[in-house]
């Protein structure tokens, strides 16, 4: 038995990281200590003296361990990492763990690619956002995609490949990988793109009112319509980003509201001096918790896994240990990082601004906040007394696999974290392993490799990113008993303990019951968790249709043209720019193939005959 007093009196006075357990091993608060000994002592001496919340964690405490670091820096950076696997009851926790998306430009290759990235890495790459706003940013992509023929592929500029992709014979690309390109007049295009993503929206609004222009006067109203909207929504933007312009600098904005028991924290980004987005985060703070403690737990836990940090962040309340807080942003970034507390002028406005919203979101969703909140209770208590299984993270990973006769068979993982979809840990696997419709060992494999890898960055075995680290409260695997059965093996070769449970469905393929451990349970008596499990199943099923499809298309697109005799490179060039996609050629008539450019009647014959032998197999196939 593990004896409190006597493991006291062994504490070192070195800085390091303690773990806080109670009766069933569970880890419910990890904090950091300059002086472990002096720091852990405390949680047991006068504790008539703590807040409520405090006393509350002594009271459930039966043993602790720690870990010592070589500095302060070294115990913040660990007591970091270890909440974020952990989930610990007590500890300030950011239910949301949003994992923003960025553009980046890779300014550091000969033909640059602009794309749509979820990680911040350390290249010569330029990264913008990150944006907050969904829309917005795939407004931007979608501009720069309609108006910039930029590579996007990784096919290396200059190759001297034998032809270019589809992009190029629908004019979306150049392809420098294919044939020599003007180096300066595609800069020229990477430079305007860079202009629009560094907030200089002005410039262009004119180049889009020139285009809208050029395709009035051809005659293109279609065109230019499109064109008009863009230019609408993109002077909105430039609108409601002025009314927060202070200067051209990059900045966070952090400001706290509370009401009773819980606090609201609202963060504004603000980049190249615009408005790029904003944040909330509700979480449960007892009355007697300062906003010193609060602000100080918020910024750690907000910018452990932080891609990109301004280097000033502007904060509300004046936080505990900030010296300490910005030594740390300094090794994490490698540049000075401030935290400033302003009391007059322009940046004070900015901080009253972000507090007043921040206000106003915690009073006028309080209610719906709450009802949020006991949703997730319920599905809580309907795990445990159901399965008793005890969500901690309440992090449930749904598995499904999708093949047509075997091929292009692929898995899906989606994550449900908090009740809601956490579409930033959404994984994709193509079945290496497996031949043919092999649903079983399908799953087998899938399984096997995402838990292999999470061990693996877990133990720090090898030098991998972070994409597996988080473990599940709870695995679905779309399919019944057998299904789970075979991931149980998985789990335990991996001495993993983790629940499976299949998602059972019935003659209409709708969500019926649940397994666990061979034993269904029919859960329509239960109409919260049904709608919950209906959600996954369905949103599991979706992402593995949609990679299945994408992989299909891939392939169709790459070689159906090819196929057909007589079709070379440029009529296969000629027949898509005339005909813009592979369904209008399929729905051509002879006379409308022979409108293209060195298509005869009996090439077009060919074609009519090609496609007409493929759609009767589909028919026999159905």
């Amino acid at each position: 038995m593990f004896d409190i007093e006597a493991q006291l009196k062994k504490l070192t006075t070195q800085p390091g990281v303690y773990l806080m357990k109670d009766q069933y091993g569970n880890v419910i608060y990890i904090g950091k200590a300059k002086n472990l000994k002096n720091r852990v002592r405390s949680y047991f001496r006068n504790s008539s003296n703590h807040d409520k919340k405090t006393q509350e964690l002594v009271s459930k405490i039966v043993e602790f361990e720690y870990i010592i670091t070589d500095s302060e820096v070294e115990a913040l950076i660990l007591e970091a990492s270890m909440i974020r696997k952990y989930q610990p009851q007590y500890n300030i926790l950011l239910r949301d763990d949003k994992q923003y998306p960025y553009i980046k430009i890779t300014i550091d290759e000969p033909f640059p690619r602009v794309m749509k990235v979820f990680k911040v890495k350390k290249d010569n790459a330029r990264y913008y956002g990150p944006y907050v706003s969904g829309d917005y940013m795939h407004r931007i992509l979608d501009y720069i995609n309609t108006y910039y023929p930029l590579r996007t592929c990784g096919k290396i500029p200059g190759a001297g490949r034998d032809r270019p992709c589809l992009n190029y014979d629908i004019k979306k690309c150049l392809a420098p990988c294919f044939k020599p390109v003007d180096r300066q007049m595609y800069l020229g295009m990477i430079q305007e793109v860079m202009d629009l993503l560094e907030g200089k929206v002005s410039s262009t609004i004119e180049l889009l009112k020139k285009k809208m222009l050029e395709h009035a006067e051809q005659m293109e109203f279609e065109k230019a319509a499109a064109i008009r909207d863009t230019i609408v929504a993109f002077e909105k933007l430039e609108k409601s980003q002025k009314l927060y312009t202070l200067d051209e600098s990059e900045r966070d904005i952090i400001g706290l509201a509370r009401a009773e028991e819980k606090a609201c924290f609202m963060v504004f980004f603000i980049r190249q001096g615009k408005l790029l987005g904003r944040e909330q985060y509700v979480i449960d703070a007892l009355e007697d918790v300062s906003d010193e403690v609060l602000m100080g737990e918020f910024i750690e836990r907000f910018y452990a896994n932080a891609m990109i940090i301004p280097k000033e962040i502007l904060i509300s309340r004046q936080v505990e240990e900030q010296e300490l807080i910005e030594a740390w942003l300094k090794q994490k970034t490698n540049k000075k990082i401030q935290l400033v507390l302003p009391k007059i002028g322009e940046k004070a406005k900015l901080i009253r601004l972000v507090e007043k919203n921040a206000q106003e979101y915690i009073e006028k969703f309080s209610e719906k906040i709450e009802a949020e909140r006991e949703r997730i209770d319920q599905l809580k208590s309907y795990f445990y007394e159901l399965f008793m299984i005890k969500m901690q993270r309440f992090r449930v990973e749904a598995y499904d696999i999708s093949n047509i006769f075997g091929a292009f068979s692929v898995g899906s993982m989606v994550v449900f974290e908090g009740g809601l979809k956490k579409k930033s840990d959404y994984r994709k696997f193509n079945i290496k392993t497996i031949e043919g419709a092999n649903d079983y060992g399908s799953m087998q494999e899938v399984l096997y490799r995402r838990f292999k890898r999470g061990i693996e960055e877990r133990t720090g075995a090898k030098k991998l990113e972070n994409k597996f680290d988080i473990f599940p409260d709870v695995l679905l695997i779309d399919g019944g008993a057998q299904h789970a059965s075979v991931v149980e093996d998985v789990m335990e070769a991996l001495s993993l303990e983790i629940p499976v449970l299949g998602m059972v469905k019935d003659r209409k393929h709708k969500t019926k019951a649940l397994v666990y451990k061979g034993i269904e349970y029919d859960i329509k008596q239960y109409p919260e968790l049904y709608k919950f499990i209906y959600g996954i199943q369905e949103e599991v099923h979706r992402f593995a249709i949609e990679h299945h499809k994408t992989l299909r298309l891939h392939a169709m697109t790459a070689s159906v043209l090819d196929d057909i005799p007589g079709i070379g490179k440029k009529r296969r060039e000629a027949l898509l720019k005339h005909f813009k996609s592979i369904d209008r050629i399929k729905r051509a008539t002879v006379e409308e193939l022979e409108e293209v450019e060195g298509i005869t009647k009996a090439v077009a014959e060919d074609i009519m005959d090609y496609f007409e032998k493929m759609k009767e197999r589909n028919i026999d196939q159905e």
